[in-house]
């Protein structure tokens, strides 16, 4: 519900200003305000002054409650995935399943029957103590099997196949390449899981995982510095590391001559930098693809064959790497949008007032017709606006702040016109104007004599 109010709280005063004010325009209520002096900015005074208000509780809202609801809310269904087994196994991908033995996932193609009790196409991975895939067990079909009496869960697999792993020690190390792993065939394996543990839950317990959406506003202030200083430290690293792998790019320290060397070492330098140029214009004017052609035949093979090695590994690791900055620098734009939307929930309750209540005095109709129509289409225009630039601006196709200001700094420029027109009592457009403009047109073009 606190992760509502950012969705719903805009909508709610830009379609109440449209209700409110349509209401007193449609029974003249303006029009007797301003007959007695009372303009609609002195009409509009006391509601502003409680929107503005209402933009700080927003604010403070988003600050405060949503980051501790979000917490709450991750800690609550962790707790309840350990309470009920069941809900932690997640149909077509691999999920943890706590209870089965640490490091241990399950992958089910298909849940069904009485609490999802009965699975299809289990594959079990089981993990060893140095995070390696050890074990693995596929079978058909599978069944939870528990009792009220009793805290033992019992998963049993029918139709299926075991395989491990098998790894020697001692003097027995050289037999693991002829028995690299044992197999077996099953019609049932059963296997029990302790629940004492799960029946104990505390569901208030908290973790120390947090995401943008759990942190306030220091602490995503905190994180920002931190993961804007650890990306730059990262692809400097990498940088450096593919520098020095394709051995280029090294830069070459110039001599110091002011400090007390050796006269004939210096003498040596130079003699070999005037030679290494001759050799490297020598080259030049050849072209750098005839090169090869100062090695042997047997020499060129061994130099191409190293060379495309080299590249596809660089690029290989490039690659990799790639996903992992795409990763780390989404998290750091989910941080920025996530401080700066806070900001621009308090400011879009005040903007959308200023939209909604000009409205409505301005189409001067009140009730859940026409103002609700118009109110919804505004705030969709909004909420897709704010949704597209939000989507972009994750990945970095446009700056973060950008991407959480968009929708607000479009309503604001229309809040200010729809402001003003109300303000002079004028419509939404003067359609008249724009009548008699093209019939002076047409009748010039009339009047105009022909040779």
């Amino acid at each position: 519900m606190p992760n509502l109010t950012e969705k719903v709280l805009p909508l709610t005063v830009l379609l109440s200003s449209i209700l409110t004010f349509g209401t007193f325009a449609e029974n003249y209520e303006f029009a007797a305000m301003k007959a007695s002096g009372i303009s609609l900015q002195r009409a509009m005074l006391s509601l502003i002054v409680f929107v503005v208000f209402l933009g700080g509780v927003t604010f403070f809202f988003a600050n405060s409650v949503i980051p501790a609801s979000e917490q709450k809310i991750y800690n609550l269904r962790r707790n309840i995935a350990k309470v009920k087994p069941a809900v932690a196994i997640a149909e077509g991908v691999f999920s943890d399943f706590e209870g089965t033995g640490e490091g241990t996932n399950i992958k089910v193609d298909r849940k069904f029957g009485e609490n999802d009790r009965f699975l299809e196409n289990v594959i079990i991975h089981k993990k060893s103590s140095t995070n390696i895939n050890s074990t693995v067990i596929k079978a058909k079909t599978g069944e939870l099997v528990s009792s009220e009496d009793s805290d033992i869960l019992q998963l049993i697999l029918k139709d299926g196949h075991y395989y491990e792993e098998v790894k020697s020690t001692g003097r027995n190390k050289k037999n693991d390449t002829k028995y690299p792993f044992a197999k077996a065939t099953f019609e049932t394996y059963t296997i029990n899981i302790d629940l004492s543990n799960f029946n104990n839950v505390d569901l208030e317990e908290e973790r120390n995982i947090s995401t943008d959406k759990m942190k306030n506003v220091s602490r995503l202030s905190k994180d920002i510095d931190s993961l804007k200083k650890d990306n730059i430290k990262i692809v400097s690293a990498f940088s450096k590391n593919i520098s020095n792998r394709m051995g280029a790019f090294i830069p070459i320290s110039p001599l110091d001559r002011l400090k007390k060397t050796n006269t004939k070492k210096v003498t040596a330098i130079d003699s070999m930098e005037k030679a290494n140029m001759l050799v490297f214009k020598k080259i030049r004017k050849d072209s750098f693809p005839d090169i090869a052609n100062l090695f042997k035949t047997w020499q060129k093979e061994q130099l191409i064959t190293q060379a495309k090695k080299s590249t596809i590994q660089i690029v290989g690791s490039i690659t990799g790497k790639k996903n992992d900055l795409d990763r780390r620098y989404k998290i750091y734009n989910m941080h920025i949008l996530s401080l700066h939307k806070k900001y621009a929930l308090a400011l879009s309750c005040v903007i959308l007032f200023f939209v909604g209540a000009p409205l409505g005095a301005i189409i001067r109709k009140g009730g859940l017709g026409l103002p609700m129509v118009i109110a919804i289409i505004l705030f969709l225009t909004y909420y897709f606006i704010g949704v597209f630039s939000g989507n972009y601006a994750k990945e970095n196709n446009i700056h973060p702040i950008l991407g959480a200001w968009i929708p607000t700094l479009i309503m604001l420029p229309l809040s200010i016109f729809l402001t003003r027109r109300a303000t002079a009592d004028r419509g939404l457009s003067n359609f008249g104007n724009i009548v008699d403009f093209l019939k002076k047109l047409f009748k010039r073009k009339k009047e105009e004599p022909t040779l």
